[in-house]
């Protein structure tokens, strides 16, 4: 988990004012990778005590747009957030609990699929999403 000053220096590094809920958000998604907003928030209110969601949904939306944080939604979820970026892996979901890990590329390089077909479209990432029973939900 990267610290405080690391994160200060990411959010410069991005031109992005270092605030306290800036610096919440990110240490909660670093905290729970795959988190959803509602947790995200919860994680940030232990912190910071009481912040808004829309506060919440704003910094999420400028960390994601800056590239600092990673938006997914895997099909039948709602949206969650990873710190995870910058590179092209893919996802594995238990259709029990619905736990998410995450999963390196296939094979090869970004993007790391070829489409049998690509329509003119200039691909540069591929997104799978892997489905079956966590450990724990296939134990039981």
């Amino acid at each position: 988990m990267p610290t405080t000053s690391e994160f200060e220096r990411m959010l410069r590094g991005v031109s992005l004012r270092v605030t306290r809920p800036r610096l919440a958000v990110l240490t909660a998604v670093h905290g729970h990778p795959h988190a959803d907003t509602d947790s995200i928030i919860g994680v940030v209110r232990g912190d910071l005590g009481e912040v808004s969601h829309q506060a919440v949904y704003d910094v999420l939306r400028a960390l994601t747009g800056a590239g600092l944080l990673r938006r997914i939604q895997p099909p039948g979820s709602v949206a969650r957030y990873e710190a995870r970026v910058g590179d092209n892996h893919h996802h594995v979901v238990c259709r029990s609990c619905g736990a998410i890990a995450d999963v390196d590329c296939a094979v090869g390089g970004a993007p790391c699929l070829t489409a049998s077909e690509a329509h003119g479209f200039v691909i540069d990432e591929a997104e799978v999403v892997y489905r079956g029973l966590c450990p724990d939900c296939s134990s039981s």
